[in-house]
């Protein structure tokens, strides 16, 4: 009776404790269907991927692949917003879970977002060959669990100046945006955190907010640091990750809690998905108009 009386208590007084005590115990019964904004539409101009390879000075000794999007509307007259993304391979995907080129190309014909060159790079691996499965690349958590500011080195002295010899881009933060999953989500938003004066925008897909690599101290560091001028996007599920590192869902309530106290531009958007790219990836339309609004809007 006792017990019962205990139960009871505890979920009037805090529903939402329970609430996702209780998703965490149901299976994944998600149902996300994409929109017409990651579809493609026809009289929508086409953008343009090219693939290159890369030996950073950085991370020495290692070799990545990386993808360069360029939108139909660009023109080298007019500065264009750069958006970066960890494990590029899996984001400039058009059969994939998020399907970037298609969703830039409709967002931007639509004005949604500002003209955007998109910079998709996969983790780095040691020696002279490739992996064959990029999230497996035996540098992937140096770059970006670690909570340095030696990924922004590797974007801001190597690669965004590479590209740069090619393309015109724009020099606010306000027009710089970052984004990855899992790990490349805590690394997205390492590089604001490390870099506010560079990047502005964060887009996090069921980020590592664990201690793989400390990552779990950023909710203490959001409370108790100066407040950075970044704007946030996470998302996550339910049903993430549980392991030795810590638990995925938690930590991102964590972080949006922590967001919230500080009184961050962030918007948190939860789900009953797993650590993939399914929900994420559903509603990146909704993430990038929201991300990219202070900009269009003006």
């Amino acid at each position: 009776m006792k017990h019962r009386l205990l139960i009871l208590l505890i979920s009037s007084v805090l529903p939402g404790f329970m609430q996702a005590i209780q998703a965490q115990q149901k299976p994944v019964s998600e149902t996300l269907t994409y929109g017409p904004d990651s579809q493609r539409q026809p009289n929508v101009p086409k953008g343009t991927v090219t693939k290159f390879v890369w030996k950073s000075r950085v991370f020495a000794n290692t070799i990545r692949e990386y993808y360069v999007y360029v939108p139909a509307q660009y023109d080298p007259k007019s500065p264009a917003a750069l958006m970066v993304f960890q494990d590029g391979h899996t984001y400039v995907k058009e059969d994939g879970d998020f399907r970037v080129p298609i969703v830039f190309d409709n967002l931007i014909h639509q004005k949604a977002m500002p003209v955007t060159i998109g910079l998709f790079i996969n983790p780095g691996q040691h020696g002279e060959e490739l992996p064959k499965d990029p999230f497996r690349a035996d540098n992937r958590s140096v770059e970006y669990d670690t909570l340095t500011d030696q990924y922004d080195r590797l974007l801001i002295d190597e690669l965004i100046p590479e590209i740069s010899k090619t393309y015109k881009l724009a020099d606010s933060p306000t027009m710089r945006a970052i984004g990855g999953l899992s790990s490349g989500g805590i690394c997205a938003f390492t590089a604001a955190w490390q870099r506010p004066d560079y990047f502005h925008k964060v887009l996090s897909h069921v980020g590592s907010f664990t201690n793989i690599k400390g990552g779990y101290a950023y909710p203490s560091l959001i409370r108790k640091a100066p407040k950075r001028k970044i704007k946030v996007f996470l998302q996550d599920g339910s049903n993430d990750l549980d392991n030795q590192h810590g638990n995925w869902w938690l930590g991102n309530l964590q972080m949006d809690a922590a967001l919230k106290f500080s009184q961050y531009d962030y918007k948190f958007v939860g789900g009953t998905g797993g650590h993939n790219g399914k929900h994420g990836g559903a509603i990146l339309p909704e993430s990038l108009r929201w991300l990219w609004a202070d900009v269009v809007s003006k």
